[in-house]
């Protein structure tokens, strides 16, 4: 699949998975769906949720996964907090210029550019959050936050990332 064809699914799924509101409240129930996932599928996987703040409305870690998965979930939410795009989108940006992190100006310990944060954005507000996933690959962790914002906010027709 071309890169063009890539950044088109990402660009629909940040443009279909958006909220009418996002309370804390949702943020738990969008988090028990994640954890459902792990469960059901056996994710070695750590998920956090949180506002643009930086405040930490959701996070659980499955069995299996480690310290390291916070490293990188910090990571992830900053790439968020200053592109507002997914990191895969902003991943997929990055080659599309034939660019790097560091020819950004960012500190790659600070920042990625791969998959696995999601901007949680509010119709009328903007962005307001970040989905967070670490533990598979950088792709599938994209996929699982689409699968399961898809599944929080009802929207069955959203592209799907190829993960193989």
């Amino acid at each position: 699949m071309e890169l063009d064809e890539r950044l088109a699914i990402v660009s629909a799924q940040e443009e279909l998975l958006r909220f009418e509101t996002f309370t804390h409240e949702d943020a738990w129930e969008l988090g028990k769906i994640f954890v459902a996932e792990a469960m059901d599928k056996d994710l070695k996987i750590a998920i956090s949720i949180k506002l643009m703040s930086g405040l930490t409305l959701f996070q659980y870690s499955a069995e299996g996964s480690n310290l390291s998965n916070e490293s990188w979930i910090d990571r992830k939410f900053r790439t968020v907090l200053n592109f507002e795009m997914s990191t895969l989108h902003y991943a997929l940006w990055l080659k599309q210029k034939g660019s790097s992190l560091e020819e950004r100006g960012l500190d790659p310990t600070k920042f990625v550019a791969c998959g696995g944060g999601f901007p949680i954005y509010v119709e009328g507000v903007g962005t307001v959050g970040v989905a967070i996933v670490s533990g598979l690959t950088d792709v599938r962790d994209h996929e699982t936050i689409v699968k399961c914002i898809s599944r929080f906010i009802g929207e069955d027709n959203v592209p799907h990332y190829p993960v193989d």
